[in-house]
């Protein structure tokens, strides 16, 4: 079997031996490490892959020893994931479609090794979508009077169905306090990056009227703080004066798409770990 550990603690000496030499005497083969050290907040992060011969049985002993010997004595956070268990994900959609389709032709192909139990989108429109990749689509509409009661509706097929983590492919409702609890850096947004510059309903057309000069577009993790949270992946392109407001539009979706997918990819790969509101992203 094969396993990722992601371990955040206060910094001290001997952490990295004392976690390789646990792998070593557990007969594991250590075929990826990355460390980093917070020097200001003073705390270690590491991401560590192994190899094992023994099968998914012995997991449940595996980390009873680990956080024994290692969890409890370092103050870890820590948390073990096995390669031969995909990750399941729920996609929370509105009417565009463009970070949808790349999604789920990622997940098509392979790329994102995910389950997808469901979409949920609180408008009908794409449903079609969902239907041509043979996924179950949820309307749950969602007004000022209905918001509580579509949110009850939201975490009971989030709970059904055991997810572990949420994506918004631009669903355009804020999410509350009640989902960001159960799902704590396990939401992930993706938005264009001229906020809080350009915030509104067309903030492409804003940003023409302005004159910028590159777009962009930022993945974070949802926190309370709307379009706050640890960013995860971001990117931009240039834009000049032959631009017209089609253009920005279409090069914006473009971006928006790569980065979400790209944030989607490394939060599955398990390559990051937030704290403080900022991410460590491992390579």
């Amino acid at each position: 079997m094969k396993i990722t550990i992601l371990i955040h603690c206060p910094d001290q000496s001997g952490i990295i031996s004392a976690v390789t030499g646990f792998i070593h005497d557990k007969g594991g083969n250590i075929i990826y490490l990355d460390q980093h050290v917070d020097k200001e907040a003073n705390v270690f992060f590491m991401r560590l892959e192994s190899d094992f011969e023994t099968g998914n049985s012995d997991i449940d002993t595996f980390e009873d020893e680990f956080n024994t010997s290692l969890g409890l004595p370092y103050k870890m956070e820590w948390s073990l994931h096995l390669d031969s268990i995909k990750p399941k994900m729920a996609v929370f959609v509105s009417k565009y479609k463009h970070c949808l389709y790349d999604l789920l032709s990622r997940y098509n192909s392979g790329e994102l090794s995910v389950e997808i139990p469901f979409i949920i989108s609180n408008h009908e429109d794409l449903r079609f979508i969902a239907d041509q990749f043979n996924i179950t689509f949820y309307h749950i509409p969602v007004s000022k009077s209905t918001k509580e009661e579509a949110e009850s509706q939201q975490l009971h097929l989030l709970k059904k169905h055991k997810i572990d983590f949420i994506v918004l492919a631009r669903y355009m409702q804020i999410v509350s306090e009640r989902l960001i609890d159960v799902y704590p850096n396990k939401i992930i947004n993706i938005h264009h990056s001229f906020l809080p510059a350009f915030a509104g309903a067309k903030p492409y057309h804003a940003a023409f009227k302005r004159g910028v000069k590159i777009i962009g577009a930022t993945s974070h993790y949802v926190t309370e703080q709307l379009d706050a949270g640890p960013i995860i992946e971001q990117d931009v392109t240039t834009v000049s004066h032959a631009h017209t407001i089609s253009d920005f539009i279409a090069k914006g979706r473009d971006l928006e798409k790569i980065v979400l997918s790209r944030a989607v990819r490394l939060h599955v790969q398990r390559k990051t770990m937030a704290y403080n509101n900022k991410t460590v992203i491992f390579s």
